[in-house]
């Protein structure tokens, strides 16, 4: 007898899920825990998260990035929080700056494989939106065990210290402080930027005392080896010599306050009236991506209040593309209207799906954007393209090709906030992460996978199933239906956003009911001057 109990899924709420991360952020934020914070301490030396602190400016805000970063990806060796690094955006002395800072509680700030892709997106957001940048250098290198998967390839180790190079070349600033370890090729990042500082204590060297026995046979101390007083005075390499923690952060706030006054903050308003509460949100949008709504709803808890004009409202109804101002700011938008619409020509089209006219319709808007420099925000909340014999002879391939082309050769500045299902080519179209979406960020609830767990798991189960009956021994129907179990478990562990932001998919899990708030301030980022790239070599040490 089936139980009337309402399931686990049904019972939880948009809230609850938004609770459950809100407290396993907390947990993430205390990186390696009480006794790696108790070592910082004894060294002398300030925590990564109070290093940053002190540096922002009273009151300031601190956008996080990539904080999910390794969640339980390399449980092997321990917690991996934040993958071992701290990234961000705050204003220092009234200038926003990306902000990256090792964290020497997890495995001594040591590189892993997420470590370096956190890291290089830091440093990308930061060169699309003319950010300097302060690294706060604290780490033990590369991870060796997993040197293989950090060391070699375009997107490891080594893509830091190029983008160092590029980035310096481009006329942004970057600042460096060595307030712990800094060896091996990790030193090469504070040597390439502008400007270099290093604490008492601190050590800077290509190979560490123990390494450089073991390879010439060398005996040399740490201080005479790569020393701050020996960089400070014989090799020259350092630029200030600094006591200790809050001598080293007050001389680069110091620094940071003789940057140029373009660079300075210039965030919008958020005193415009809204339509709806930014809290109406969660009457709207369902946990489990089931309940219907009309995006224009969605929009009204975000937008400035009547500055909505919807383009081509009456076609191509599955997506809502529209102009619109956020804290006083133009932007476009493109919204998946997850409700279903009724047209004269298909008559009933699903909502969250893309039909070939929604497809044509915002392919042509987000060219007018471009065409009028207008930054484009997408709402994703997808289920993919439309299959069928109909939608095949409406020329859906086409129509989505020209909504990918349009969204990948897309200039303007482009924003992606996934809303609820972020599934298969929905998720290209609408400027998923490899189509360079300034930053993107996802609610609680959000999911990402190529199809709904549903009729992933039927369709692994059935090639498994398959397989199976070719084998010398045929499965019993309990056996298949522990498989069906087995792989609908693993497909649904795979489309938590948790599992994609550990992976970098997105920049950060925002609160539903902060939406707004967020994007003004992210707004404010991608709409300043573009760093002006050239082909001159920087800032080098001599």
């Amino acid at each position: 007898m089936s139980s009337s109990r309402p399931s686990k899924l049904a019972a939880e709420s948009l809230r609850d899920r938004c609770e459950q991360i809100l407290a396993e952020e907390t947990q993430l934020r205390e990186g390696g825990g009480k006794a790696g914070q108790e070592r910082q301490h004894k060294l002398g030396r300030l925590l990564a998260r109070e290093r940053i602190a002190r540096l922002l400016d009273p009151g300031a805000e601190f956008f996080e990035i990539g904080l999910w970063a390794a969640y339980k990806m390399y449980e092997q060796w321990g917690r991996i929080v934040a993958a071992g690094t701290v990234a961000g955006i705050g204003n220092v002395e009234g200038i926003p700056c990306m902000i990256i800072a090792n964290d020497a509680t997890v495995k001594a700030g040591a590189f892993f494989p997420a470590t370096c892709k956190k890291l290089l997106r830091a440093q990308r957001i930061a060169f699309e939106c003319n950010l300097p940048i302060i690294y706060l250098v604290d780490s033990a290198g590369v991870f060796l065990p997993m040197q293989d998967e950090i060391f070699p390839d375009e997107d490891d180790f080594g893509r830091i210290f190029r983008n160092n190079s590029v980035i310096s070349a481009a006329g942004i600033p970057q600042f460096a402080a060595i307030m712990g370890n800094c060896v091996a090729g990790g030193a090469y990042l504070p040597v390439i930027c502008d400007k270099v500082l290093m604490t008492e204590g601190s050590g800077l060297y290509l190979a560490g005392p123990s390494l450089v026995k073991a390879a010439i046979g060398q005996i040399v101390e740490q201080e005479e080896l790569g020393g701050a007083h020996m960089h400070a005075e014989i090799s020259g390499t350092v630029d200030f010599y600094e006591k200790d923690d809050e001598s080293c952060l007050s001389r680069l706030c110091s620094l940071v306050s003789l940057l140029p006054v373009s660079l300075r903050d210039a965030v919008a308003s958020d005193g415009t009236a809204l339509a709806k509460s930014p809290e109406s949100v969660y009457d709207i949008v369902s946990v489990d991506g089931h309940k219907n709504y009309d995006a224009r709803d969605l929009l009204a808890t975000i937008i400035d209040a009547g500055s909505l004009d919807e383009y081509k409202a009456d076609y191509g109804k599955t997506l809502v593309t529209a102009y619109a101002r956020i804290g006083g700011r133009p932007v476009g938008i493109v919204a998946n209207q997850r409700s279903p619409v009724r047209t004269k020509t298909e008559g009933i089209q699903m909502g969250g799906v893309i039909y070939a006219d929604s497809a044509d319709k915002a392919a042509r808007f987000i060219m007018d954007c471009n065409q009028t420099d207008l930054p484009i925000i997408f709402f994703q909340d997808v289920t993919g393209f439309m299959v069928g014999k109909a939608a095949e002879q409406s020329g859906i391939i086409r129509s989505g090709a020209k909504l990918v082309n349009a969204v990948s050769n897309s200039l303007v500045p482009k924003i992606t906030v996934v809303v609820g299902g972020s599934f298969g080519a929905g998720n290209y179209a609408l400027c998923g992460k490899a189509y360079d979406p300034r930053f993107i960020l996802a609610w609680p609830n959000a999911r990402y996978a190529v199809m709904g767990a549903a009729q992933a798991s039927d369709t692994v189960f059935s090639i498994l199933a398959r397989a199976a009956d070719r084998g010398d021994k045929k499965a019993t129907p309990e056996e298949l239906e522990a498989l069906r179990a087995k792989v609908k478990a693993s497909y649904q562990e795979q489309t938590d956003i948790r599992y994609g932001a550990a992976r970098g998919w997105i920049d950060a899990i925002i609160q539903p009911h902060e939406t707004r708030h967020v994007l003004i301030r992210l707004l404010s980022y991608v709409t300043r001057p573009a760093p002006k790239a050239r082909f001159y070599s920087g800032v080098i040490q001599v």
